[in-house]
């Protein structure tokens, strides 16, 4: 190693490999080794050195400091207060001076590092790198101190017995004896990293799977102005973004499925004499993301760059310099929660009971739990928390996680998916809501239930409301003929149903991305001078930060649907425009100024025949440009389009020809388009049906109701709605025969063949092609089909 004063003691981080943990620790091990690997792939890793677990030595033995630190752990084991304990160490430890040799090593390798940066007193960031760090079982994440800034011979010799004496910390103590990590042998190394000036930049936190559902395509990437203690501890609400890792590689393509603008209320900056600070961001920065979508895709593939060399899903810091623009990576460790999940079992919560709606924010996880909320200011506090009990507070750090591991639940005021609260309530298998605003008001000594497991949003219920527990054991489950596939409507259980053995998805509704992601009524955001002055308010915020409200409405569909589509990738994804009715697109924001009454909406001005009417053609041509984002800009060209309710030949052509319009033309690059078979017309020419489409998908429900001329809402005429009714059977096997002697496949997407078992062994004798099933149906459903075709072979 160039320019070594005593080999031993220090070296450059080029100098180290992730081989080098107990050498170095595994934060610096980490930066070694992606400084000699990957940097001629193009990541960029700031310089530094440094000091060895040989230093911290040295420095123990120098100081005489080995038999306080054991009669101190050892009072600890017989009953002493951590507090005080863990104090004393660190006193002990900060009254030390560092012997000779350190200080010599550290002036040579600071020295050195100005020359390579060309800076006379090169400001760095000094980190704490123990080696029981960054472990495959255990993240270690803020349990050691970071100091920022640090500028000059004389401030970093300071700096580095404060390093040492963060070995000690109480929440680091804490954290290794949950993980059950010995003392002995434990030590600790100091990096001394150039630093990134972020603090006029941005910096943020990134994972190479999806935190929640372990889903292994995607990067999360959270970030917000300034230094990036703020998005780690969870003290702002950061932007985020979900990329989708198989397309990456192609420039071509942007495979960002969704973009977030968090609040980010406040960003850490430097001081004048140079100690991180909190100010206030401007409300310019607030609706502004941090970063643009060629710095995400940037980030995004130096992550699976990183992800790669290391062979395992990756928790990774980055951060952007303010002063030139430079993205660098500053760390990088292995994700140690959802990588390590078993996936051939999956367990699935339910809730089952409803109450009044407290509170709501970003969902950790998928758990449910319940108990008395307990709100705590600070963890001087800590002795008024009970076990069991589900724990408020506005944020928590390290410090917290004594309190933590005795929690049923975690609600947070602030903090996204990569905050402290997030990571911690991973680690700790607990349901966890962050950036629940006003919780810590509103929660305090009442009964609630916590529930991550209804999608994105977690919800605080009050009181104790009833859930179930379901495990899955998929790798018992066997391959059908038939293509057992998934209908989903809300993205985020996409996503976490993703381990199913299902080859698909035969029905995406997105009656529920317009009326939770877009929320308003397509035409209104085109036309909002046709609202009320009050709804034109409420637009106007809904839409903030977007080019226009049409601009909105297609963000957020392709979102959406962007986020379905990568859960079933590379398999197909059948995605239905929308399908409301009258009187539930009234119920969007403006929807009452362009919805007309009908008396029975159910057979009314749905489906198709809206599509190419003047009084939501637009409206449509929004659709289609979503759709067509999906496929050409994020590249998933595994979406299906389907039309519903098609009553006539002529309106499937005035439907493919609006298309066409704005296009979606079928056959090219691959577009498949399919039909709804929901109406006897559809049945009766099912062959001229089959001309225009590739497919059809049977709507049991609408097609029960026309065929048997039932209304399906009518209480009064329950017992006449059956999808077994031999007429509607007879119809649904003509409709197969036909649809296949003209080349078309056929599938269904009702919720008889989950109800029936007779009616899907039906469905698997008239040779369906596929059964499209709700995530609670697919392994009940596909066991019964694999028996009924094994019975059929037989």
């Amino acid at each position: 190693m160039d320019g070594r004063v005593t080999p031993s003691l220090a070296g450059w981080f080029d100098d180290f490999s992730r081989a080098d943990v107990a050498a170095v620790g595994g934060k610096n091990a980490s930066l070694g080794e992606m400084r000699r690997h990957l940097m001629s792939l193009g990541i960029a890793v700031p310089d530094g050195f440094a000091l060895t677990t040989a230093a911290y030595r040295l420095f123990i033995q120098h100081n005489g400091l080995a038999a306080g630190i054991a009669h101190e752990m050892q009072r600890l084991r017989d009953g002493a207060p951590l507090s005080e304990v863990g104090a004393a160490i660190r006193g002990a430890m900060l009254a030390a001076p560092l012997p000779d040799a350190i200080v010599t090593e550290v002036r040579a390798r600071y020295a050195q590092l100005a020359t390579r940066a060309g800076h006379p007193a090169p400001p760095v960031a000094v980190r704490s790198s123990a080696t029981a760090e960054d472990l495959p079982d255990a993240s270690f994440a803020g349990q050691q101190e970071s100091f920022l800034n640090v500028v000059g011979e004389a401030s970093l010799l300071a700096t580095i017995p404060r390093c040492f004496a963060s070995l000690y910390t109480d929440r680091a103590i804490a954290y290794r004896a949950h993980h059950g990590i010995a003392p002995d042998g434990l030590a600790l190394s100091v990096g001394v990293q150039q630093m990134v000036r972020s603090d006029v930049g941005a910096s943020g936190v990134a994972f190479t799977l999806d935190t929640e559902s372990g889903f292994r395509s995607l990067v999360i990437l959270t970030g917000a102005w300034g230094l990036g203690e703020n998005v780690v501890k969870g003290v702002v609400n950061p932007d985020e973004w979900r990329v989708f890792k198989p397309l990456l590689d192609d420039p071509a393509l942007s495979p960002i499925l969704d973009a977030t603008t968090g609040l980010k209320q406040l960003k850490m900056v430097l001081a004048t004499d140079g100690t991180p600070v909190n100010v206030d961001t401007t409300a310019a920065e607030r609706t502004t993301r941090c970063l643009s979508d060629q710095e995400v895709l940037q980030i995004a593939r130096w992550c699976t760059r990183i992800e790669a060399h290391y062979g395992c899903p990756m928790d990774v810091e980055w951060a952007k310099d303010g002063l030139d623009g430079a993205l660098y990576i500053v760390q990088a460790r292995p994700e140690t929660v959802r990588s390590r999940e078993q996936t051939s079992n999956v367990s699935t919560f339910t809730l089952e009971g409803t109450g009044p709606v407290l509170v709501t924010g970003v969902a950790v996880g998928s758990r449910i739990a319940s108990g008395r909320a307990i709100v705590l200011s600070g963890m001087h506090e800590a002795h008024r928390f009970e076990d069991g009990a589900v724990l408020v507070a506005r944020q928590t750090d390290p410090d917290w996680v004594p309190v933590m591991k005795r929690a049923s639940a975690i609600v947070t005021d602030s903090g996204g998916r990569t905050s402290h609260a997030a990571i911690v309530s991973r680690e700790l298998g607990i349901a966890a809501i962050v950036g629940a605003t006003g919780a810590t008001a509103v929660l305090n000594d009442r009964t609630v239930t916590v529930s991550c497991a209804e999608g994105q949003t977690g919800t605080v219920y009050e009181g104790a409301l009833a859930y179930r527990e379901d495990t899955l054991d998929l790798e018992a489950m066997p391959r059908t003929r038939t293509a057992i596939m998934l209908n989903v409507a809300d993205p985020a259980m996409a996503m976490r149903w993703w381990r199913l053995p299902v080859r698909g998805i035969g029905l995406a509704r997105i009656e529920f991305v317009i009326e939770h992601m877009a929320k308003a009524h397509p035409m209104a955001l085109l036309h909002p001078e046709q609202l009320s002055n009050d709804e034109r308010a409420q637009l106007l915020a809904l839409t903030q930060g977007h080019d226009s409200p049409a601009a909105f409405f297609v963000d957020r569909m392709a979102a959406g649907i962007g986020q379905i589509a990568a859960s079933q990738w590379p398999e197909q994804v059948i995605v239905r425009f929308s399908d409301f009715k009258t009187n539930e697109y009234a119920g969007l924001l403006g929807g009452r100024a362009f919805e007309p009454h009908e008396e029975n909406p159910m057979i009314g001005f749905r489906g198709a025949s809206r599509y190419y009417d003047d009084r939501y053609r637009e409206g449509f041509g929004l659709e289609c440009r979503a759709i067509r984002r999906v496929r050409e800009t994020m590249g998933l060209r595994n979406v299906v389009v389907m039309i519903p309710f098609c009553r006539t030949l002529e309106e499937a052509d005035k439907v493919l020809a609006e298309m066409q319009r704005h296009g979606l033309v079928r056959g090219e690059a691959g577009l498949e388009v399919y039909v709804m078979a929901e109406i006897p017309s559809n049945v009766l020419l099912a062959r001229e049906f089959g001309a225009r489409f590739d497919g059809f998908s049977i709507g049991s429900n609408d097609l029960t109701q026309l065929t048997l001329g039932v209304d399906r809402d009518n209480a009064l005429l329950a017992s006449l709605f059956d999808e077994r009714n031999p007429a509607v059977l007879r119809s649904i096997e003509r409709l197969i025969a036909d649809a296949h002697a003209v080349g078309c496949k056929v599938g269904i997407c009702g919720q008889a063949p989950s109800d029936y078992p007779e009616f899907a062994e039906f469905l698997v004798r008239a040779g369906i092609d596929s059964i499209s099933l709700n995530p609670d149906s697919v392994v009940p459903v596909l066991q019964r089909v694999a028996a009924l075709e094994a019975n059929t072979a037989t």
